[in-house]
């Protein structure tokens, strides 16, 4: 007998989103409920109990940020993928902090959620915290402090730029995930910033320095040739 189906919930009041992206998953072998209301969503939540929830931040009345808020105030550590136009790190960052698990910006690619979905899931099986939520993490002998804003390596703390700083903290927070320079951009630096690809070499090449991680046998940093970076260390997570 096959094992049922994930469950998921998606919820956005764009109807070509929870058409197309909806059936998309479908096809993908979830099993998909759509909802296009804030209040509702969270009606939803308790009546299906979905194994994730996809949020849009504008919805109407409720707003995504705003049930994503209930639900974590409530004790629900179910994972959460919040979908926004608002493309500032600082928006990013404000939705990490409140307990989502992952961040899109719109628009965006059916395959690219897809891939996020299967990353978050594989995560919240893999660790007792979320590493989205974790306040401390750990890998190998490397720790970042969220709290503190601060790294530190056998002991010692690293000097590190704020970007720098911020950059390890989403490839931590993302182990194993094939990062592309273009996500980086958006989910480091954010829309609003003037910045190119380069941008992101330069500051892989710095954090690889600070971290004394070599490119060609790293311990942390793995290039994908003419694709990305990922972080290949397992990470822990602590409250």
């Amino acid at each position: 007998m096959n094992p049922p189906a994930i469950s998921l919930l998606l919820v956005d009041d764009d109807v070509s989103i929870t058409g197309q992206v909806g059936a998309f998953l479908t096809r993908a072998g979830y099993r998909v409920q759509t909802e296009a209301d804030g209040a509702r969503a969270l009606e939803q939540i308790q009546a299906l109990d979905p194994d994730l929830v996809i949020l849009d931040v504008l919805l109407p009345g409720m707003d995504g940020r705003a049930v994503l808020r209930a639900l974590r105030a409530g004790g629900d550590r179910r994972p959460v993928i919040l979908l926004t136009k608002v493309g500032k790190a600082s928006e990013r960052a404000l939705a990490l902090e409140e307990g989502a698990d992952d961040y899109l910006n719109k628009p965006f690619s059916a395959r690219e959620l897809l891939a996020r979905i299967r990353a978050v899931l594989r995560r919240a099986h893999d660790a007792p915290v979320p590493l989205t939520s974790a306040w401390k993490l750990t890998a190998g002998n490397l720790i970042l402090d969220r709290r503190a804003r601060r790294a530190v390596l056998n002991g010692q703390t690293i000097a590190m730029k704020p970007k720098t700083l911020a950059l390890l903290e989403y490839l931590m927070t993302h182990p194993d995930e094939l990062m592309t320079r273009e996500r980086l951009l958006n989910a480091v630096w954010g829309w609003e910033y003037p910045a190119g690809q380069r941008t992101v070499d330069t500051r892989v090449a710095e954090l690889r320095r600070a971290l004394g991680d070599d490119a060609g046998q790293p311990a942390f940093i793995e290039t994908a040739p003419s694709e990305g970076y990922r972080f290949i260390a397992p990470v822990q997570g602590e409250k």
